[in-house]
């Protein structure tokens, strides 16, 4: 029996299956109302587990799967017997007797690839402290739309170096995307991970054809709320910031934003935002990922 293929952190995918699961993505995105791809998960269903809140991850994958003509199975945590004291593995066991995939937003990055240990059915990663590669692919078909090829683009991730930083930076570079990342000392990437990596927020936007950001307090972050705000307020994406980028630069924010913390309301809102049409583009690369996976 093959071994399933899992996608925790996007260094799973070749250049070429990169590239070819943004192809597909753009083609499901412009036949949606017609329904293309309609059947592609006909009688297969998905496990989507949360532990932790979602709006994006659990909506994007449960109309996904379901225009794909499988049946989303939502699962909170607390509704598992992990609650109980269950071990992920015999957790990992059962669902792959009922469920084709498994997709599981955590508070564990270590739990996730335990999981995916234990499956015989693939296991994706909606998010984790370390990785959220599914935010990555939505952010690369959101570059793909607007530039056309990927290939020696510059972004700029600046602010906290998270999960998301972490991510694109790891796919971008897959996709031939020169990603740069500024944060304050202390919050960066570890080395290696990003093309650069630097302290200053204008030398890594100079230039720069998109230029991103997240929340400054994540979840867990909320009893050093205070000295983050403090610490990364020199990282704020604003207009004057932006007007370094090139041109043609786009923002891009995976959302939730706090308009006044890490972007400005009239950055977040304005004509370069990309935000939208990024979030949107969370369900049309994730359902190209999941034919990948499953159909």
């Amino acid at each position: 029996m093959t071994p399933p293929r899992h996608f925790l952190t996007g260094e799973e995918l070749s250049a070429d299956e990169l590239a070819a699961l943004l192809d597909r993505a753009l083609e499901l995105k412009a036949g949606r109302r017609d329904g293309l791809g309609g059947k592609t998960l006909a009688r297969r269903a998905i496990a989507l587990v949360f532990e932790k809140p979602s709006t994006r991850t659990r909506v994007s994958f449960e109309v996904g799967v379901a225009e794909l003509g499988g049946t989303p199975v939502v699962l909170r945590g607390d509704e598992l017997q992990l609650a109980r004291g269950e071990s992920i593995g015999d957790t990992a066991r059962v669902l792959s007797r009922y469920v084709d995939a498994i997709v599981i937003r955590s508070g564990s990055h270590e739990n996730v690839a335990a999981l995916a240990g234990g499956a015989g059915v693939p296991v994706v990663n909606g998010l984790t402290p370390e990785h959220h590669p599914c935010q990555a692919l939505a952010d690369l078909l959101t570059l793909r739309e607007r530039f056309g090829d990927l290939r020696g683009l510059r972004l700029a991730y600046v602010g906290d170096g998270n999960n998301v930083a972490r991510s694109v930076a790891i796919l971008g570079r897959t996709a031939g995307v020169e990603v740069v990342a500024a944060s304050p000392r202390g919050y960066g990437l570890e080395p290696g991970v990003a093309a650069e990596d630097l302290d200053d927020p204008r030398a890594a936007v100079a230039g720069a054809d998109a230029v991103y950001t997240d929340v400054w307090v994540s979840m867990g972050d909320e009893p050093d709320a205070e000295r983050r705000r403090a610490d990364l307020a020199p990282f704020r994406v604003d207009a004057e910031l932006l007007s370094t980028a090139s041109d043609r630069a786009i923002v891009l924010h995976c959302l939730p934003a706090h308009p006044g913390e890490e972007i400005t309301e009239d950055v977040l809102y304005g004509e370069r935002s990309a935000v939208w049409d990024q979030a949107e583009n969370r369900l049309h690369a994730q359902k190209a990922l999941l034919e990948m996976l499953v159909g």
